[in-house]
C-alpha cells in the first residue's frame, strides 16, 4: 500500500492495482463477523452498470465481499438501528446513513445468488464509521434469494 496526495494505491488480488481516495475508506468500529482483525474497507465499482460493488479490505488484499443495495432488486427492507450501534457509529442524522448487504453469487449458478438481510453493513457517511449489525427479532434471513425462481402451476 502506497500513499500519495490524499490517495492510496493498493494491489488487490481480485482487481490488481487500484488508486483510491483516502476519504473513501470506511473504518469499521466493530469488524465484519469472522474477520476480527480487519477494520478498513473501501467500495470498488468494478463494473459501472452493475448493481453489485465490492467491499474491498485495504488491510488484506485477498479479501473482497460482493455487496449490493436491496432497492436494486425491489426488496422491501426496513429496520431500526439499535441504540448501542447508533452510538458507536455516532449517527446524528438519518440522512447520513448508507446501508448495503453482502451477497453470495455462486459462479456455477449466478441465478442462485443470495443476499444477507439479517446482518446489513451500516455506514455513517459523515464520519466514515461502519459496522455490520446483526438484527434481532426479525424474519430476515442470511440467505434471501435475489432472483426468485418462477413458479409453475401444476
Amino acid at each position: 500500500m502506497t500513499q500519495d496526495d490524499g490517495k492510496i494505491k493498493i494491489n488487490t488480488e481480485k482487481f490488481g492495482e487500484l488508486e483510491i481516495e483516502k476519504a473513501s475508506i470506511f473504518d469499521f468500529v466493530q469488524p465484519i463477523i469472522g474477520f476480527n482483525k480487519l477494520t478498513k474497507y473501501t467500495l470498488i465499482d468494478y463494473k459501472p452498470d452493475s448493481p453489485f460493488k465490492w467491499l474491498q479490505s485495504v488491510e488484506d488484499m485477498s479479501l473482497a465481499f460482493p455487496v449490493t443495495l436491496c432497492s436494486f432488486f425491489g426488496i422491501d427492507y426496513q429496520f431500526d438501528i439499535p441504540d448501542e450501534e447508533e452510538k458507536l457509529l455516532e449517527i446524528e442524522d438519518a440522512d447520513d446513513i448508507f446501508v448495503f448487504n453482502i451477497t453470495n453469487i455462486p459462479q456455477s449458478n449466478p441465478q442462485g445468488a443470495t443476499i444477507n438481510l439479517l446482518a446489513p453493513i451500516v455506514v455513517n457517511l459523515k464520519n466514515k464509521k461502519a459496522m455490520q449489525i446483526v438484527l434481532k427479532n426479525t424474519n430476515y434471513k442470511v440467505r434471501h434469494k435475489l432472483f426468485e425462481q418462477e413458479k409453475t402451476e401444476e
